[in-house]
């Protein structure tokens, strides 16, 4: 069991870490603004209040540590999926890992911002309602390919 914590531990940072370094490094060469953690802590917060879409998460009220929150979950849920993907790869996928289970992992994670997040946050389904939304819809993939990679080098490194 620990070995099993142990590893989504590991997989599920370290893959979301680099889909934060992805982001700083699309905030300096292309002007693309990072995600808004405070927003989805805000939402969040909400969620604890039985309120789960909004039109506007930035006209909600705010919440206590919204930042903090946004920043726990973001990473909470990269642990979530580094264990989905031992689930998914069976039990001996671990000891030789490959590319196939965390990547099919890390493209489900775009529905899960499509069809979950983006709404509750007032984006509409997957950012239907924002100004750009293919340009997020491409940028969602791109990044959650990258979080797929991101755990099969994890699981590499700690095979």
């Amino acid at each position: 069991m620990w070995d099993f914590i142990y590893r989504s531990l590991v997989m599920g940072i370290g893959a979301t870490a680099l889909i934060d370094i992805w982001s700083i490094v699309l905030q300096r060469v292309a002007g693309i603004p990072p995600a808004n953690w405070a927003m989805v802590g805000r939402w969040v917060g909400h969620l604890a209040r039985g309120t789960f879409a909004h039109e506007d998460i930035g006209k909600a009220e705010p919440v206590a540590n919204e930042l903090a929150i946004g920043w726990v979950f973001h990473y909470a849920v990269g642990v979530a999926f580094g264990a989905a993907t031992l689930i998914l790869g069976g039990a001996g996928w671990a000891a030789a890992p490959t590319i196939l289970p965390p990547m099919i992992i890390g493209w489900v994670t775009v529905g899960a911002g499509w069809f979950i997040l983006s709404p509750g946050l007032g984006g509409g389904l997957a950012a239907s309602k924002r100004p750009n939304p293919n340009k997020i819809r491409i940028l969602n993939v791109v990044a959650h390919t990258i979080f797929g990679f991101g755990m099969y080098l994890c699981a590499l490194a700690i095979r």
